[in-house]
């Protein structure tokens, strides 16, 4: 019998935490939860102590990181590290955020128990796995990213409404000013605005601009 696959799992919600290893139990000779956290820094430390096959991870974790971050600094400090994220979202997007990441595979929370297990074992041997209710979608998905098909910055993940904002700010508007043009609340930009700092892995607007321009984002 080969030895288990040895897990450490991340969610924001101990619930969730709880049910996921209740399910996993049921597997008990294929997988084992090495350990359990609630935010990215606290999965850091468990990850180095413990070196676990995988970690599997929510999209969403409490604190200033997202398992999108924990995945980037786990691999930038072990490049054989393998992650998987297991999210309730449902979007191509977060799947394609998820691989530039270095993820091995983006799962749902919906998934099937003996599914789900049987998918960290492909994710554990090396491959990439996708949930199979998305990976059709995915590769729609993909083909139009690749033709252009979609809005400028969808293929950095950046939403329809973030791409917007994005333009704008290349364009010198202020958040107020942005907030007036598309007739949103000015928290609401400050939230979008936040939302494309992160995933183009910047800290400020010149960073921002900077990185548009140089991804031929925008010209």
């Amino acid at each position: 019998m080969s030895t288990p696959l040895r897990l450490v799992l991340v969610d924001d919600h101990e619930m969730v935490l709880e049910g996921l290893k209740a399910v996993l139990a049921r597997f008990r000779d294929r997988v084992r939860v090495l350990a359990q956290a609630v935010t990215a820094d606290q999965a850091e430390g468990l990850v180095a102590a413990l070196d676990p096959d995988l970690v599997v991870t929510d999209l969403r974790l409490r604190g200033q990181s997202s398992g999108l971050d924990l995945c980037r600094r786990l691999i930038q400090a072990t490049p054989s590290r393998r992650v998987v994220l297991l999210s309730a979202y449902d979007d191509e997007q977060y799947l394609f955020q998820a691989i530039r990441a270095g993820a091995a595979g983006y799962l749902l929370k919906s998934i099937g128990g003996d599914e789900l297990v049987r998918q960290l074992e492909r994710a554990a041997d090396g491959e990439t796995v996708v949930d199979p209710t998305m990976a059709g979608r995915a590769v729609a998905s993909a083909a139009r990213l690749q033709s252009g098909e979609y809005w400028p910055g969808a293929h950095v993940g950046l939403t329809q409404r973030e791409s917007e904002v994005l333009g704008f700010l290349v364009a010198g508007m202020s958040n107020r000013a942005i907030a007036r043009e598309l007739v949103l609340a000015e928290e609401t930009v400050k939230t979008h605005v936040r939302a494309i700092y992160r995933k183009l892995d910047v800290s400020d607007r010149v960073s921002a601009v900077a990185v548009a321009l140089r991804e031929g984002i925008f010209r």
